[in-house]
């Protein structure tokens, strides 16, 4: 194994700074969040990958990465702990670039009794603007919010839209961009 970028400098502080960013971008859909740790992240993650992987994945987490997250797997089955798997519907956080990202149908919306032990997937993209084209609605909301996730192909927002007729099974997202990420929980209705 080569050498591995740290973690978090702090870990428990960290981790729970982290945790609460990532907590009110889901309450937030729309709003942009920022992450200040861990100071650098592995190649294949960004920042905000790198903290939401060290706040949130451990041991009883099964993790999948994509081609372009790859890079970072053994950094984290050290820190985390958490094993990687090989299907991304095995997993409870998936995490891809845009271009290598699984198809939404393909990871574990949950079950009728059990919709919380559905994926997260946490998609690197290229820009992320709390403003923009794409109209927000839903818990959270007061009326509408817009966002930009730049880099996302049309039937992304297909996939996307055909996993409202299962909820409340579904998939919640992150997209992040760097030390960015934009939370999309699967009870936000958005219109492209």
């Amino acid at each position: 194994m080569d050498a591995l970028e740290a973690g978090f400098a702090d870990p428990v502080g960290d981790a729970q700074i982290a945790f609460r960013a990532l907590l009110d971008a889901m309450a937030r859909p729309g709003r942009v969040a920022t992450f200040a740790a861990p100071a650098k992240a592995p190649p294949g993650f960004g920042v905000a990958a790198a903290a939401i992987a060290l706040a949130l994945a451990d041991i009883d987490t099964p993790v999948w990465l994509g081609a372009s997250c790859a890079p970072a797997g053994d950094w984290v089955r050290f820190h985390c702990g958490a094993r990687i798997v090989a299907d991304p519907g095995a997993s409870r956080f998936a995490f891809a670039g845009v271009a290598d990202g699984p198809a939404l149908a393909d990871l574990d919306a949950g079950s009728d009794e059990y919709p919380d032990r559905s994926s997260t997937l946490v998609l690197e993209v290229p820009h992320l603007a709390a403003t923009g084209p794409i109209a927000l609605r839903g818990p959270g909301i007061e009326a509408a919010h817009t966002a930009t996730i730049a880099g996302l192909p049309p039937e992304f927002w297909m996939q996307r839209a055909m996993l409202h007729e299962i909820f409340p099974r579904g998939i919640d997202i992150v997209f992040v961009a760097g030390a960015s990420a934009l939370a999309l929980p699967r009870t936000t209705r958005v219109e492209v």
